[in-house]
């Protein structure tokens, strides 16, 4: 069996041992238990521990030399394995061949751990005063949780946690922790999908999650499928008087021309069927008014920016040109034109504690200005910056604060809108990431706005950008924005109504809000994207916004 029996190499059991148990005879048996004894008292001479479950086994041609070694029972370290300072292996857990546990490494249960994978519990500097072989060891650990499997040659550095029930690839290299149920590889390691989306085993069984039958990239391939089929159909109800409104009988809009717009380039590659490009980009261009730079709404006076509707109009009418092909015929005045002393005022006078999505929607306004006139910093962009980055709170990340009323629905309303158009559109972090997310996983809990049938386009985009934002920087929570993300995409994909699209509640009835239409259709289309895509499968859908919930940044910071 090993050098303790006198082999001259090593045999079957120290590279297959988990048959060592079920085919080993008693003298292989009894060798196996002596070599264990041994190891124990090997440690205790030198001040360590070793503790082995039943039925473990350990090749005497592995590398054992821990300060402190547990393995639970039916655990088993192979052939050639390096094992050093601190190991915890709880129960059914493998070191296969060649593999190498170093530092401070603890498994749960049922972790398995390909041949030639190293799990690195330790790290050293490497400043520029000193030699590296100088620097100090430090060490944070590996926590891998129950039910993981580490595929082979795989890399684990110091300080991440794997989550349960986990599988990392062949060959990927894990830098940042991966939250429970992950499907994740490559080099740096990325979460591909959640382990649950799998297809069912036969026709009609329901997945692993017990959703409905298929895996998850199917189901959202198949919607897909289905909205790109009906997507002509759901705008040509929305056509009015040579213009567009929300749905059929209500006004034409401004917004519901740039809905239109939207939908078909997501949808279809293209402005809306029977449009003329130019003819779109010529109107769109025409509503803008040139002394301010603003787009009223049809038939309202010339906007100030005290006109919520017209703030909004920055984003949608910018965006729908662009998606055109064109953009604003006039710089938007007055936001470019406005000193930055006065921005400032005007950010301090915003009724951030009772209005937090009215004042984001003014600051969505204006970073979307500021961005769509020039390419560089300018005296405003510095203000507006600043301002944001000394006014957030750091006990939760947001402007504003809960009330009784609504709890903490305006502040995170209010959050999204503000970091959509400044952080995320520039390409910059938001500044407490983790404040933020555990704020918005609190409000996305509140069951007054969310709950088995309850949650509208805004109040799900309101938690899903913010998560789906922090995400990039941060891993806090993961697994519980997933989750969440999970349960809202289950209620999504069910609720596309044939030929109409969305409504802007999902709820039935007959309140304008539970009527299928442009807006609700192009705001759920792109939640269903940012759902998805946090849950790793946005790609399935086969399309990806490119208007104002764009998941690239429009620019790259301030210059």
């Amino acid at each position: 069996m090993g050098p303790t029996d006198g082999e001259a190499r090593p045999g079957r059991y120290d590279y297959c041992p988990w048959e060592f148990w079920s085919r080993s005879d008693e003298e292989e048996r009894a060798a196996q238990l002596a070599h264990q004894a041994a190891l124990v008292r090997r440690f205790e001479a030198d001040g360590g521990t070793a503790e082995f479950g039943d039925r473990v086994f350990v090749s005497p041609w592995a590398g054992v030399h821990t300060d402190s070694l547990r393995l639970g029972d039916r655990s088993y370290i192979g052939a050639h394995a390096v094992v050093t300072d601190e190991v915890v292996m709880g129960r059914n857990c493998t070191l296969n061949p060649f593999s190498t546990a170093r530092g401070k490494v603890m498994m749960g249960d049922g972790v398995r751990v390909g041949a030639h994978t190293s799990l690195l519990g330790f790290n050293h500097g490497f400043a520029p005063a000193e030699p590296v072989h100088r620097q100090p060891l430090v060490s944070k650990g590996i926590v891998l949780g129950d039910d993981v499997w580490i595929g082979s040659h795989a890399v684990v550095v110091d300080g991440v946690t794997i989550g349960d029930h986990c599988v990392v690839g062949a060959g990927a290299v894990v830098t940042k922790d991966l939250p429970a149920w992950s499907v994740a590889a490559g080099s740096p390691a990325r979460r591909l999908r959640d382990r649950r989306d799998t297809a069912p085993a036969g026709p009609g069984a329901p997945s692993a999650s017990g959703s409905p039958a298929g895996g998850l990239d199917t189901r959202l391939e198949r919607f897909a499928r289905r909205a790109r089929e009906q997507a002509g159909e759901v705008l040509e109800r929305c056509r009015a008087d040579g213009s567009w409104a929300d749905r059929p009988g209500a006004a034409p809009t401004v917004r519901a021309v740039c809905d239109a717009v939207e939908i078909a380039d997501l949808l279809l590659g293209g402005p809306p069927p029977g449009e003329d490009r130019d003819a779109m980009v010529e109107r769109l261009r025409s509503l803008q008014d040139p002394e301010t730079g603003l787009v009223p709404e049809f038939g309202r006076p010339a906007p100030s920016l005290d006109d919520h509707v017209a703030m909004y109009h920055v984003l949608c009418a910018g965006y729908a040109l662009e998606l055109l092909g064109s953009h604003f015929a006039h710089p938007v005045r007055a936001v470019t034109e406005l000193p930055a002393e006065r921005l400032v005022e005007r950010l301090d006078g915003l009724p951030w504690r009772t209005e937090a999505w009215r004042s984001g929607n003014w600051v969505d306004g204006v970073a979307t200005a500021l961005h769509f006139a020039s390419p560089t910093a300018s005296p405003q962009t510095e203000a507006l910056f600043g301002w944001l980055l000394t006014r957030a709170d750091p006990r939760h990340g947001l402007w504003g604060a809960p009330d009784a009323k609504e709890g903490w629905r305006q502040p995170v309303n209010g959050f999204y809108r503000t970091s959509r158009g400044s952080f995320a559109q520039f390409g910059l972090p938001v500044p407490y990431p983790e404040r933020t997310v555990d704020t918005v996983l609190t409000h996305s809990l509140d069951p007054a706005w969310f709950g088995p049938d309850r949650g509208t386009a805004c109040d799900v985009l309101d938690v899903i950008h913010p998560l789906w934002l922090c995400a990039r920087s941060t891993g806090h929570r993961a697994g519980e924005g997933r989750d969440w993300a999970r349960g809202q995409l289950e209620r999504v994909l069910t609720r596309w109504q044939d030929g109409a699209g969305f409504s802007f509640a999902l709820e039935p009835g007959e309140r304008p809000d539970r009527l299928a239409g442009l807006q609700g259709t192009e705001m759920w289309l792109a939640v269903t994207w940012l759902l998805a895509d946090h849950l790793g499968a946005g790609e399935a859908l086969g399309y990806r916004p490119r208007g104002v919930h764009r998941p690239e940044p429009a620019r790259t910071g301030l210059g």
